[in-house]
């Protein structure tokens, strides 16, 4: 069983990022394109059932929908048409989520590091960065490319502490699915959950520290949030 890691105190430093459904409206989008794919190499399979694997990576979703091996030659084709498809057509009509990079600036003024933990790719990860219009604000960014197994293993977390050079206990992360959430709760990072990325019911998301509308709502209540009171305390120990 999971043990949920306590909420981030005195020593947080680095606040860990998922991207989509978190920064940019995105996890139909991704949904659509896997649903594109699958018909294109002949699978019927439902966006009903696609959309809530969103989250996890292709080497999760595919066998999930498919039974297929992963590192098979017919599930890499696969994963090529997705993203070109993504890209393509989902890409450009995708909009922010409301407050992303007002939250990001408050972030980095109250002196905390951002640092992308996400199971896209890296050919997507700066494309998503930038149309979600917070590319300027990170400078680390780990992907799907850094890590063996995706969300919810622990892997791509891992992997952003390895980047960022801090320990989990000098760590949050922000994500809005129950996979973000298993991933950073066995790596032992406290999370924060938003419901924007589609998972309304809190049942999912129970083992988050705690739980926002999006990062406005966020924002909003930063100084009451694990977050803020974790930065109020850093400054009081540093003096």
């Amino acid at each position: 069983m999971t043990q949920t890691p306590r909420a981030p105190g005195s020593a947080l430093r680095t606040v860990l990022l998922d991207i989509d459904g978190t920064l940019i409206d995105s996890n139909d989008g991704h949904a659509r394109a896997w649903v594109d794919s699958l018909r294109a190499h002949g699978y019927v399979v439902p966006f009903e059932q696609v959309r809530p694997l969103i989250g996890m990576g292709g080497d999760k979703v595919l066998p999930e929908l498919t039974g297929l091996d992963p590192e098979s030659g017919e599930a890499k084709r696969m994963s090529v048409t997705r993203s070109e498809l993504f890209l393509e057509r989902e890409l450009p009509t995708l909009q922010p989520t409301r407050g992303a990079r007002a939250l990001l600036e408050h972030m980095l003024a109250e002196g905390l590091e951002l640092v992308v933990a996400t199971s896209a790719k890296t050919d997507e990860v700066r494309a998503l960065l930038e149309r979600a219009g917070v590319s300027d604000l990170i400078e680390l960014a780990s992907s799907a490319d850094d890590a063996e197994r995706s969300k919810p293993d622990p892997d791509i977390v891992q992997a952003a502490l390895r980047l960022s050079g801090k320990q989990a206990a000098h760590s949050a992360m922000i994500g809005d699915t129950p996979y973000d959430i298993e991933a950073a709760a066995r790596a032992r990072v406290p999370a924060i959950a938003l419901r924007c990325g589609g998972w309304w019911d809190d049942a999912a998301l129970a083992n988050a520290t705690a739980i926002y509308d999006d990062p406005a709502d966020l924002l909003a209540r930063f100084d009451d949030s694990p977050l803020g009171r974790a930065t109020r305390a850093s400054r009081a120990v540093l003096g």
